[in-house]
């Protein structure tokens, strides 16, 4: 059995990538329990002063945890796929998925130039309470668009190779071969 090819430079890239999303999807929710559980024992007791900065934090990591999740999602397919289709043949199955991911391409572009508008328009302003730059709080609009059509291209291209006729690379890469530094692509 001839061996494996190498993975691309590409390949790597977006693996390691999804990996550090995943990573940091885990940091946000961990860091995301401080300010809530401040805002829940500030209501509940007097021991802690009532910290209203606490509110404005939370959201803020909330939405950036959504962000990343949803980066996530259309990495691993979970996010927007939906299946509805009895079984079909490898290209007919491959049509089905790149014309869902045109879809959400298109879906993509929009965060992309929508979300770099609304950065410029958040770029000199500050939130009320924390004082915090409020474009870090639309950063994650345009981000995600660039990161879905990173993923995307991915996937896309591996669709039109089934399409043709020609072995797409495999498609799910276990995270825990990505940490230990070995790529299966």
């Amino acid at each position: 059995m001839p061996p494996e090819p190498a993975p691309s430079l590409w390949r790597r890239f977006t693996a390691a990538y999804a990996a550090l999303l995943n990573h940091l999807v885990v940091a946000s929710i961990a860091v995301l329990l401080v300010p809530v559980s401040l805002q829940i024992f500030s209501r509940h007791t007097a021991l802690i002063p009532s910290y209203i900065w606490t509110e404005e934090m939370a959201r803020f990591l909330f939405v950036w945890t959504i962000s990343i999740g949803a980066m996530i999602g259309v990495r691993e397919s979970t996010h927007f796929e939906v299946d509805v289709m009895p079984e079909l043949s490898p290209r007919l199955e491959a049509v089905a998925r790149l014309t869902g991911r045109i879809g959400i391409l298109v879906l993509a572009c929009v965060f992309v130039f929508a979300g770099i508008k609304f950065v410029e328009f958040a770029w000199w302003r500050i939130s009320e309470l924390a004082e915090l730059p409020l474009w870090l709080i639309h950063l994650p609009w345009p981000l995600m668009g660039v990161t879905w059509i990173i993923f995307l291209g991915e996937q896309m291209l591996d669709d039109v190779l089934i399409i043709l006729g020609r072995k797409a690379p495999p498609k799910k890469q276990d995270l825990s071969e990505i940490d230990a530094g070995t790529l299966n692509i």
